[in-house]
């Protein structure tokens, strides 16, 4: 007999990383996948760039994206803007030194 996986069971939310949905049993967001993904990469060059996720917790990530764009795509519009903000930050702080 096949072994039977519910998908339900491979993304959680963890309190240790702000609440955001992350693959149970790892450190790696839905948002990081959404993001490589919205880079070009296919499901299967991210889990051969991320030895440590099989295809299935890939997927898994995938779909949880595409089920709950509005959501990834707020975290990922929050880490820009942050992004953002520090790089703008730096460059100040390296004009005032020079």
């Amino acid at each position: 007999m096949p072994t039977i996986t519910d998908i339900g069971t491979l993304i959680t939310r963890d309190p240790m990383h702000g609440g955001r949905p992350i693959i149970v049993g790892t450190v790696t967001s839905v948002r990081r996948i959404a993001a490589l993904y919205k880079q070009g990469y296919s499901a299967e060059e991210i889990a051969v760039d991320k030895p440590h996720l099989t295809l299935v917790q890939v997927y898994a990530a995938l779909t949880y994206y595409h089920a709950n764009r509005e959501e990834i795509e707020a975290d990922l519009a929050q880490e820009q803007a942050e992004y953002e903000r520090l790089a703008a930050l730096h460059a100040n702080k390296t004009q005032i030194q020079q």
